[in-house]
């Protein structure tokens, strides 16, 4: 899921520290960069991508995805980020019944340290688990991997009841499947680039 890195259109609360124009060449950085770790693992015939924009229009949409060397890419529309993950579940289900595809991976686009086994690890534990979450240090997440377990019976169980964008997005999401007998595991904590002080915490 990503989000058109736009003159004055993304990372407003970086574009704070150091400026609408050096704000979108990071964005156009990370996204570049986070499509390039999931084509590797496509191109092993190991996942199909599917990028999520907002942003722009339709047109435009196509224009990005086909510079990216993406086929497949949807509008994220309107709503909360729950609402937006949901709609893609929806979109999505035709095309990973037909190519019985059983599971599903979100990844945001601000995550610089992102590597390919953060996705092999991913893939793997969902073998064993209905639910991988990526916590990020502002106590949401940069990665959720939903299982074919929930796919069928608790597609919305992950997004309600979310304050999002705040510090309790990951433990309002692990309570949503406290009274479900589904299990889930956490990969390793990231960092998430919002503002100067993520890309500080990196040094």
């Amino acid at each position: 899921m990503t989000k058109w890195h736009g003159f004055g259109r993304c990372k407003t609360r970086l574009s704070k520290d150091i400026g609408k124009s050096n704000a979108a060449k990071i964005q156009s950085v990370m996204t570049k960069h986070t499509i390039s770790v999931a084509k590797f693992l496509q191109e092993n015939k190991l996942l199909d991508i599917s990028i999520a924009i907002t942003g722009l229009g339709v047109g435009n949409c196509r224009k990005w995805s086909r510079e990216l060397g993406i086929k497949k890419f949807n509008l994220q529309g309107k709503g909360c980020l729950g609402e937006k993950m949901k709609r893609q579940i929806i979109i999505n289900k035709k095309f990973c019944a037909r190519h019985k595809i059983k599971n599903i991976i979100f990844i945001g686009t601000d995550l610089p340290d992102l590597c390919h086994q953060d996705l092999l690890n991913t893939l793997k534990e969902l073998q064993h688990n209905d639910l991988i979450l990526g916590p990020s240090k502002d106590g949401g997440y940069w990665l959720i991997g939903l299982s074919e377990k929930i796919m069928l019976s608790h597609t919305y169980l992950p997004f309600i009841n979310i304050k999002w964008g705040t510090e309790n997005v990951l433990q309002n999401t692990i309570e949503n499947f406290a009274s479900k007998k589904l299990k889930y595991k956490f990969l390793d904590k990231k960092i998430d680039i919002d503002t100067i002080i993520d890309i500080e915490n990196r040094k």
